[in-house]
């Protein structure tokens, strides 16, 4: 038994959302990784300074002790100023907060100067932005961490991967922020699915239910670009729907554990609970299956309404037994009886999070080279095929859906630029209906 003591993963998942715009900044514990060998000053720029901008900074610095944050960039100047103050707090006594005034870049094109300025990049605005970031970083010799999801439509995927190629060629680390892949109890469920102990999965279940996320009212001074930027949770052109922005972490699981990414998808959703014009476009539940060249069909649901049943985890049926990611903390194994055989716990104080950020900047101190780009790509690519199959209630191919030209998010924007999505005389936004919207 791989029983030890563990922070819940409940926990985990809360902090993975980040999304409430709570910021997590854990206390220094030492752990940072130190090269006597290599001690040069790595540079950090952060582009993208909420919540979950600030955390991923904060555990870049934690990560080695010979780092620096200089500079910062963001659309909003409170929003950069509030993940500054949280960030000099904590480290203002250990020399690693070295961002000067003129090194706060507010607005679209910010993030250009920033990643100039830097060695090692967190990308951690709203996702539709990733692409145009990713490729600015890769093209001028950066190392990357970037949030999960990395698109919100097919032409973005396409350019995250022509990006993954050259980075691969320039030998860069690119870390994406599908945190499971660090997490001890899955990489060993996984080494077990792969060593064929448990046999070859044939049917899964994966989930993301809760009640939902922040809402940001309109205010009277805002435009409409400002309005969406604020609000960005629920407009499909920057955040791409919860089942892309939440939901990929379990869609992911599914692909890893398989080693496949779907061929196929078909599913059903809608809007029952939130459906006001606070809540734009996006549907406030889905339902697909995916299918796998192996055969494999994986149910996936995710769903943002209160008071309903809460569930955020992975089942996997084998021809041998069964894995069940959904317990706090552990992974359980079950045989063809449905009796537990085996828990697969997390090393006591093991934080998959902070680990993604050890493991990336050990990796560019030892010269290696770590590369999710592609799999970010391609599970985000599988989120999106999902969203495609529940807004038309068709069957989405892969490669039709890869190819897809609608293209959501402008490569260029501005305070002054019509929003792609655009409210009606009443307030309301478009929601896409099944057997009219446009998904290809």
């Amino acid at each position: 038994m791989d029983r030890t003591n563990n922070k819940s993963r409940r926990t985990f998942i809360k902090n993975a959302s980040m999304a409430s715009g709570a910021i997590l900044l854990p206390s220094i514990h030492g752990h940072g990784m130190v090269n006597v060998f290599n001690e040069k000053k790595l540079k950090i720029a952060l582009v993208g300074c909420g919540g979950r901008g600030t955390g991923a900074a904060n555990q870049a610095l934690e990560a080695d002790d010979h780092v620096q944050l200089v500079a910062m960039a963001d659309l909003f100047e409170d929003q950069l100023n509030s993940s500054y103050g949280h960030l000099y707090e904590k480290y203002k006594d250990t020399g690693k907060i070295k961002v000067k005034d003129k090194h706060k870049f507010v607005g679209f094109d910010g993030y250009k100067k920033a990643i100039e300025l830097a060695d090692v990049v967190i990308l951690a605005t709203p996702p539709g932005f990733r692409p145009y970031h990713f490729a600015y970083a890769i093209e001028n010799d950066k190392h990357v961490f970037m949030e999960k999801p990395v698109a919100t439509d097919a032409p973005g995927i396409r350019k995250v991967l022509e990006m993954a190629k050259l980075a691969e060629s320039k030998r860069l680390n690119v870390v994406v922020g599908l945190q499971r892949h660090y997490q001890e109890n899955y990489i060993k469920v996984n080494s077990l699915i792969k060593s064929g102990e448990l046999g070859k999965i044939m049917s899964g279940q994966v989930y993301w239910n809760s009640s939902g996320v922040w809402v940001r009212p309109r205010q009277p001074e805002q435009s409409e670009m400002e309005y969406q930027m604020r609000n960005w949770y629920y407009f499909n052109w920057v955040c791409g729907d919860h089942i892309l922005e939440q939901h990929i972490h379990n869609i992911d699981i599914a692909n890893w554990f398989i080693g496949e990414y779907p061929v196929s998808a078909q599913g059903m959703g809608g809007r029952m609970v939130r459906k006001g014009p606070d809540h734009g476009e996006i549907y406030d539940h889905h339902f697909v299956e995916f299918t796998y060249p192996s055969g494999a069909v994986i149910s996936s649901q995710c769903r943002h309404q209160p008071n309903t049943m809460y569930r955020v985890g992975e089942i996997f049926q084998l021809t041998n037994g069964k894995v069940d990611t959904r317990d706090a903390g552990a992974a359980k194994i079950y045989d063809m009886n449905g009796k537990e055989v085996r828990s697969i716990e997390n090393s006591k104080g093991h934080n998959p999070y902070q680990e993604e950020h050890n493991k990336l900047f050990a990796s560019i101190r030892s010269k290696g080279v770590i590369n999710d780009a592609f799999n970010g790509a391609k599970s985000t690519m599988t989120a999106i095929m999902g969203r495609m199959a529940t807004y038309s209630g068709k069957v989405i191919g892969w490669e039709e859906a890869l190819a897809s030209e609608l293209q959501l998010m402008p490569e260029q924007l501005s305070w002054d630029s019509p929003t792609p999505t655009k409210p009606d005389a009443n307030g309301n936004y478009p929601v896409p209906v099944p057997g009219q919207a446009k998904v290809l």
